[in-house]
């Protein structure tokens, strides 16, 4: 029994140490635009079947062996992101955008030296030296579609479905000249975190339905805004210490376990 104390506990310091890892990322995210907040799921491990013998009964009979089960420890599952809306901030900026509602706008990224679609609810866009909108992250990935304001362009107005209308210099009206798409998941939770502010679509998150904003289930864009980090600071707080507590019970338990064996060892001398 004393062994697999030792073992549970020591499943439970890795565990906590992992949940403290994904705290502390939350912590260290709260102000990133569009951060979404991760939670660490566990399991237990399988467990041991002991047979124990049997107990005499009021006839004088040995009573049948019972079976008795012992957890072996717990296991992470995965990590799980909350999706959920955050905050906006107005910010009054031309080329910044928040999404009111579900939905991601659609950048290009590489992977594995491949260009791919990744998707990001962060809406800091800037324009690039070619004019095209980029998001403001250190790789200043391209919108999709892509859109490029003209050196000549006085005023942008994005609209709440996506138009992007501009108004060169001298004219009086404005042009559109591009459609901004956003794209949904079934299983938003499903989609992969690959850094900054994107996420790619696996299996689990199924394909991207992507469409204009206000259509088929996605949310509306509000310019001049952006969505915030869903960090919040102080309950993320309450679960680094305790999950700083549930790491020490687990040291303690296995410190334990360790005298336990030792008194064994030295009593079948």
């Amino acid at each position: 029994m004393a062994i697999t104390a030792l073992y549970a506990s020591a499943t439970g310091m890795k565990a906590m140490d992992t949940k403290l890892g994904v705290v502390a990322n939350n912590l260290a995210n709260v102000s990133t635009v569009g951060f979404k907040e991760s939670r660490v799921n566990f399991e237990d491990l399988f467990y041991q079947t002991k047979r124990e013998p049997g107990t005499p009964n009021a006839a004088n009979q040995q009573s049948p062996p019972t079976g008795l089960q012992v957890g072996l420890g717990v296991l992470m599952s995965g990590t799980q992101v909350n999706f959920n809306q955050a905050p906006l901030e107005v910010t009054n900026q031309k080329y910044d955008m928040a999404i009111q509602g579900d939905g991601f706008f659609q950048v290009q990224t590489y992977e594995g030296g491949q260009q791919i679609t990744a998707y990001t609810r962060a809406g800091n866009f800037v324009t690039n030296a070619n004019g095209q909108l980029v998001l403001g992250n250190s790789e200043g990935s391209i919108l999709e579609p892509p859109i490029t304001i003209g050196s000549d362009v006085q005023e942008v107005q994005i609209s709440s479905s996506g138009q992007v209308l501009v108004r060169q210099q001298g004219q009086q009206t404005f042009t559109q000249i591009g459609q901004i798409q956003l794209a949904r998941f079934i299983n938003p939770t499903g989609l992969m975190a690959i850094g900054k502010n994107l996420y790619v679509e696996t299996d689990a998150s199924g394909e991207a339905i992507v469409a204009n904003p206000m259509e088929q289930g996605l949310g509306q864009i509000q310019q001049g805004a952006l969505e915030l980090s869903n960090v919040d600071p102080v309950k993320e707080l309450v679960e680094l210490i305790q999950t700083q507590r549930y790491f020490e019970l687990n040291s303690q338990a296995l410190r334990t376990a360790d005298r336990t064996l030792e008194l064994i060892s030295t009593l079948y001398r």
